[in-house]
């Protein structure tokens, strides 16, 4: 018989808050933190807005040595994973290690060290090239980094799958323990690709939405004249746990996940497959393995990438899944409040989820404001909402056709 998992700590670090809990009340609040570019010269650029974490420093959470060859993302997991084990409780021992995992996922890592470090060589040689480079700009320096600082020895992995990457974080995690693999895993994704090489292929791509006049108002998903998506950074961690042990400690318990499904469409590296049959196999895995109907789901928190196919898509996918009730969920993206975290959206949109459950409240579609015939479910436009919320289920798609499915349940 499979164990039960449940969430007991949470943080993180987006453009709208250091913490989880300030980047939960910005969500509510529908306050955007897109705004013009800071990090590079944005002049060049047809599209010159983004989401940047600002004013950010580990400080001395992490030992100063081990600090000095983090990439941007990874410091903004470290943050994440040690937010999130201190609001668990959860303590790691000499006795529990083994049992305890980290999975914390990254779409690119540490480009910004490989870029930076290309310049070096150029312009000083080879010599002036550390030999610690490569083990820190990897996708997993970040887990390997949790690893160290709070010695847990169990299942360390991170997981790449583009814009999916952290909802397939979390529903790893939930796998390894469900399994019996882990007794505890310090889950979630980071990601930092504010840098001229990817602004300039998103560019290319016309993937952007075009108003660098309001920037707070140019993500706007599921809207009749949504354009694009914005770019953003940052990390959530959170901490799952075996059910029994959660509670033998006597944790405070923010929900159960109760389902987790992946896949691809085996379509096109950068294309979305209009009919949905990848997100559908992703999200019909995650209700098979929770045991619950369709029509039990309160709240998504979908991709909502603001692109006219994945809004479209999406909606399709889920009134094909839930038939007449998907006209009675609530949906909602965070997006125009966070940017696109890219890896990190799929854990940061489990946030969401979280703490919808945690507090009977869901966030806003903030900037909708023109229906889509084609997009005709329960936006929940512009203001946050208190409502029942027993079961929340997170969707994240990615380039390469990636799909994942995260499902959280209340625990009475």
């Amino acid at each position: 018989m499979s164990r039960r998992v449940v969430v007991t700590g949470v943080g993180a670090v987006t453009a709208v808050g250091h913490t989880a809990e300030d980047t939960w009340q910005a969500m509510l609040a529908g306050r955007s933190g897109i705004g013009p570019i800071t990090l590079f010269d944005p002049e060049p650029y047809p599209i010159r807005i983004q989401a940047e974490v600002k004013n950010f420093e580990l400080g001395d959470r992490v030992d100063a040595k081990q600090q000095r060859y983090m990439n941007r993302s990874v410091t903004f997991g470290m943050s994440a994973a040690i937010e999130a084990l201190a609001d668990s409780g959860f303590q790691i021992t000499e006795e529990n290690a083994d049992m305890v995992g980290v999975i914390f996922g990254s779409g690119a890592g540490g480009t910004d060290m490989i870029l930076e470090y290309q310049r070096v060589l150029d312009e000083k040689g080879p010599r002036r090239i550390t030999p610690f480079l490569v083990a820190n700009f990897i996708p997993d320096a970040a887990s390997g980094h949790i690893a160290i600082h709070t010695g847990a020895r169990g299942p360390n992995f991170s997981p790449t799958s583009a814009c999916a990457t952290g909802a397939t974080s979390i529903g790893e995690a939930y796998e390894n323990i469900r399994r019996g693999d882990a007794d505890a895993v310090i889950a979630g994704s980071a990601e930092a690709v504010l840098l001229p090489i990817y602004h300039a292929t998103w560019c290319s791509m016309r993937a952007l939405a075009g108003d660098n006049e309001h920037p707070e108002k140019a993500l706007k998903p599921f809207d009749l004249n949504r354009d694009g998506f914005i770019a953003g950074e940052g990390a959530c961690g959170m901490i799952l746990e075996e059910y029994e042990q959660a509670k033998a400690r006597g944790a405070r318990i923010y929900c159960e996940v109760i389902g987790y499904g992946s896949s691809n469409d085996a379509y096109d590296m950068i294309g979305l497959d209009e009919a949905g049959r990848g997100l559908k196999r992703a999200v019909n895995a995650a209700l098979r393995k929770s045991g619950i109907d369709p029509s039990e789901i309160n709240y998504i928190n979908p991709h909502g990438s603001a692109t006219p196919l994945n809004d479209r898509v999406e909606t399709r996918v889920f009134k094909e899944i839930m038939g007449k009730a998907a006209y009675n969920t609530a949906v909602s993206s965070v997006k125009p409040i966070t940017g696109h975290c890219m890896g990190a959206s799929g854990s940061v949109e489990a946030l969401a989820c979280v703490m919808a459950i945690r507090d009977q409240k869901v966030a806003p579609t903030i900037n909708y404001t023109t229906p889509d015939p084609e997009c005709d479910l329960d936006y929940v436009p512009n203001v946050a909402r208190s409502m029942p919320v027993n079961v929340a289920m997170t969707t994240s798609v990615g380039l390469g056709g990636h799909n994942s499915a995260v499902l959280f349940r209340k625990v009475n």
